[in-house]
């Protein structure tokens, strides 16, 4: 089985939307670099620096399924039916789109209502020796509460988004999880990629 790792843009201070879930310069660092890259699933091209290419070609490379939330389904309207990444998805939810499914017959999205152990279950079924790519700020936390995440991947970008946005793990159930050194850090132009292991 592949690594459980949690994925995030995030802001120097922790946050990776605002309110009303719009992403402010979180995403500058994807479109400013000279070498292009066509996504997976090519519904668009990056534009990343020497450094940050090099990083997204074995994240995208390793991927083999990913686990959101509903909310982050809602917000991207379930990437049309296929993720960027072009790996089946496995959504959280308390209740199925059924009318999504309808629409989509052929997307490769599971939607799983018995919790999160059982999303990343099913999703490590789907992905083998590959990762599963934990999103969604609720989904990761919930992910690293049950002891489920082996590492937390952040694309660390110099922005302050301030008060009253959207934290990616959000206030925790439990005492502090301690994370151990980056294994992985890239200075990329406007980002920092780090990688670090969950210590359990």
């Amino acid at each position: 089985m592949g690594k459980v790792v949690a994925q995030a843009i995030m802001s120097l201070d922790g946050y990776v939307a605002k309110q009303d879930n719009s992403i402010g310069r979180l995403f500058d660092w994807l479109q400013n670099g000279e070498v292009e890259l066509p996504t997976p699933a090519g519904d668009f091209a990056v534009r990343l620096s020497p450094q940050s290419s090099e990083h997204w070609r074995r994240w995208v490379s390793s991927v083999g399924a990913l686990v959101c939330g509903r909310t982050l389904f809602e917000v991207t309207e379930g990437w049309h039916g296929r993720h960027t990444l072009d790996v089946p998805v496995v959504v959280v939810t308390h209740r199925v789109p059924t009318d999504w499914v309808d629409a989509h017959p052929e997307a490769p999205f599971t939607f799983v209502t018995d919790g999160v152990a059982a999303a990343v279950a099913h999703a490590r079924a789907l992905a083998g020796d590959r990762v599963v790519a934990v999103t969604g700020g609720t989904i990761a936390r919930q992910s690293l509460e049950l002891g489920l995440l082996d590492d937390v991947a952040v694309d660390l970008v110099p922005v302050v988004m301030g008060e009253g946005n959207r934290p990616f793990f959000g206030k925790l159930s439990a005492d502090d999880v301690l994370l151990g050194n980056p294994s992985v850090c890239v200075q990329g132009d406007r980002v920092t990629h780090l990688v670090f292991p969950v210590v359990h």
